[in-house]
């Protein structure tokens, strides 16, 4: 890991993307007190549903869900919701 000063990574951007595109990562400091990590871009994303699906094959599993009802989001009925718990 290889530390700079703000200032000498300002003049020095170019160069130092390029140490970062190889896989560097370099520490950023302004009055030698760290500020910022220059780190190599990684893919964010969501979930991988192609993954999970090629899990639940490998497990003999092929339809996750049977069944959904058409108003299953719909809002309860208020006398439902007023009943106690059992």
């Amino acid at each position: 890991m290889k530390t700079v000063s703000i200032r000498d990574a300002k003049n020095r951007l170019t160069e130092l993307a390029r140490e970062v595109e190889e896989g560097e990562t370099i520490v950023v400091t302004r009055n030698g007190r760290p500020v910022f990590d220059l780190v190599p871009h990684q893919k964010r994303g969501g979930l991988n549903l192609e993954a999970g699906e090629d899990y639940l094959r490998s497990k003999g599993i092929t339809r996750t869900a049977v069944y959904i009802a058409d108003d299953f989001d719909d809002p309860l009925p208020e006398d439902f919701l007023l009943k106690p718990l059992p």
